[in-house]
């Protein structure tokens, strides 16, 4: 029963009893090890993408860009996808997204004031004092990998949760979906595309992870990416799945625990028949039952 935590503190990970906590866990880590991050850590591709939302500054260079993306080391902590400032003028938070929620909104609202809370902090201002500090513009953006459908391409939190009405402080994101474009962004886009379908046809495997790559350098799509850290983007994407399947299990492991242990209970109170403990719980068959009685006459 305890096979899977100790791989995971095996892998440099603090398991908790919790499995919600174990949950929390697996999901930074993949979190902070997408494709995503990976690619936009590289500066080369950061300009890129910010030449994207904004072409018409001719000027910018690697050098004016700085990351401000969120730091987490503790589970409970704020972490986001890419933040970064533009000579010290402009701040951009940007989420990627395969599946659609307005919840972002909520959590955008919170990346943001952390971000200006370490901005501050970066800049040795203080807010407390009267001298009015000096803040970068924000600019906030949602890459949503999906299909757009009749999705909207601004979504406000006014709107969105507060049905239009005046608030006092709002929140505007634009989305971002797949165009006709073939800019870096989009490239992302697609390459989302095609892992998902390499994964329908294969699973997660390898093979998914392999083709997908194989697919995307012969369409052109990051492609130089791809070549220059072919070897890495496997290791990252095999690792997820890794540590997808290793979550699953181990959920699945703990809820037919919790089953077994109920319905031994409920068995021995005779509170249910062997018959019946199938039909009250599902993940428990037959035979699983019948075990279970046997169990409890050998205690008895």
């Amino acid at each position: 029963m305890y096979l899977v935590p100790r791989i995971l503190r095996n892998r440099g990970v603090k398991v908790q009893d919790d499995t919600k906590q174990i949950e929390e866990v697996m999901a930074k880590r993949t979190a902070k090890n997408s494709v995503f991050l990976d690619l936009f850590q590289n500066k080369s591709y950061l300009l890129k993408l910010y030449k994207t939302l904004h072409p018409e500054d001719t000027t910018a260079t690697e050098d004016s860009l700085t990351d401000v993306t969120i730091e987490n080391v503790l589970t409970d902590n704020l972490y986001n996808d890419l933040g970064f400032i533009v000579n010290n003028k402009l701040m951009i938070l940007i989420e990627a997204q395969s599946t659609w929620t307005m919840n972002i909104l909520v959590r955008v609202l919170l990346y943001l004031a952390q971000s200006y809370h370490e901005y501050f902090q970066r800049t040795s201002q203080n807010y407390y004092k009267s001298k009015k500090v000096k803040m970068p513009k924000p600019e906030l953006y949602v890459i949503f990998t999906g299909n757009k459908g009749r999705k909207p391409d601004k979504i406000s939190l006014s709107k969105e949760f507060f049905e239009g009405a005046d608030i006092d402080i709002e929140v505007k994101a634009k989305v971002i979906y797949e165009s006709d474009t073939d800019d870096i962004i989009n490239q992302y886009i697609i390459f989302c595309k095609v892992f998902n379908e390499q994964t329908k046809q294969h699973g997660m495997t390898q093979k998914a992870v392999t083709e997908t790559i194989r697919i995307c350098k012969d369409r052109n799509v990051l492609r130089e990416y791809l070549f220059d850290r072919e070897k890495e983007v496997v290791t990252i994407m095999m690792s997820l799945f890794d540590e997808e399947q290793i979550m699953k299990s181990f959920i699945k492991s703990e809820r037919a625990d919790e089953a077994r242990e109920n319905a031994r209970i409920m068995l021995k109170n005779g509170r249910i028949s062997v018959e019946e403990i199938p039909s009250f719980f599902p993940k428990l068959t037959l035979e699983d039952a019948k075990e279970i009685e046997a169990e409890i006459m050998q205690l008895a």
